[in-house]
């Protein structure tokens, strides 16, 4: 017994450090089990239309509750974390002048890059235990990765439902490995949100309903990515969107525990084609379809389309 927990110690050990030497910022374990209570809560935001026409969060529920309809032998979720802050901020503007892209989309597409990086610990394991069983996601499964980031420890949930980790805020990706190996698991992070509703007060739509609830039919972010592009966005979501134009930062940029210098990530991949992070307004109504597939080649803007980058232009710009 002694020997297995040792073996299972120094695999966290040489995962720990294989994670820091491929730009993750930390690494976390939690113990398998259902998550019910979790589920309740996602079900309830769903009843209540929340998700918007993102109707594939309404498919393989009991996937989201139970990791073991994925692999049925899991008894471990190992949670990453991968900064994506380059230390540059938004231009000021004027009002109409050029639209603001959220910072997790200045750079190339995330999830290619840290899929990569996570074979490579999952190569680690196998060379570890060739007999391990595991499963990675980066944000692209049924899957509550937010609710596992903070069982494991990598942060808590904050106001607006985003993980927040104490040491470098919330400006990172999270990805996830299910694995049926029994490791060390890390105690579940503290939340130091406390009475601050900073990120609640900002929100100029007011989409976070309520702690940890945010309505996607009133979030930026929802109708400048996910929303199709042929959807109108309503004047009221138009009309104070702050020249956001893809994504939203703001409920982030208020937060005091970004304000305590982010670590810089150290992907090259994830600094700025755009140099400062947004495009003028001239330069969206003037672009053709190939200088939209230069620009935001293996880009998470890609699949915007130009249709939708011109409708938020249209939309947002003009207030």
């Amino acid at each position: 017994m002694e020997e297995i927990n040792h073996g299972k110690y120094k695999l966290k050990s040489i995962l720990k450090d294989k994670a820091l030497e491929l730009g993750f910022q930390q690494l976390s374990v939690a113990d398998y089990r259902v998550l019910k209570n979790e589920i309740r809560n996602y079900n309830k935001w769903l009843s209540e239309n929340m998700n918007a026409t993102m109707n594939w969060m309404e498919r393989n529920i009991e996937k989201r509750e139970d990791i073991r309809q994925i692999i049925p032998e899991a008894k471990s979720v190992i949670a990453l974390a991968h900064s994506y802050f380059t230390g540059n901020i938004h231009p000021k503007v004027q009002q109409n002048e050029s639209g603001k892209i959220s910072r997790y989309a200045w750079g190339s597409d995330y999830h290619d890059i840290l899929i990569n990086k996570m074979r490579l610990l999952e190569n680690e394991i196998l060379n570890f235990e060739p007999s391990a069983r595991l499963k990675s996601y980066v944000d692209t499964g049924p899957l509550l990765e937010k609710q596992w980031a903070s069982i494991s420890g990598l942060g808590w949930q904050g106001k607006n439902s985003l993980i927040i980790n104490k040491n470098f805020g919330s400006y990172f990706f999270i990805g996830i490995i299910i694995t049926n190996l029994d490791l060390p698991s890390d105690p579940m992070a503290k939340d130091f949100c406390g009475t601050c509703t900073r990120c609640i007060d900002a929100c100029p739509t007011k989409a976070i309903v309520n702690d940890k609830v945010v309505d996607s039919r009133k979030c930026i972010s929802y109708w400048t990515i996910e929303a199709k592009p042929d959807i109108e966005i309503p004047d009221g979501i138009a009309t104070n969107s702050k020249n956001w134009i893809y994504g939203c930062d703001i409920c982030q940029e208020v937060c005091p525990w970004n304000k305590h210098k982010p670590v810089i990530t150290s992907e090259s991949l994830f600094k700025s084609r755009l140099e400062d992070g947004s495009l003028l307004k001239k330069e969206i109504e003037n672009m053709e379809q190939q200088d939209f597939s230069r620009l935001f080649k293996n880009s998470p803007v890609k699949r915007l389309k130009i249709a939708g980058l011109k409708r938020n232009a249209n939309s947002i710009l003009k207030y």
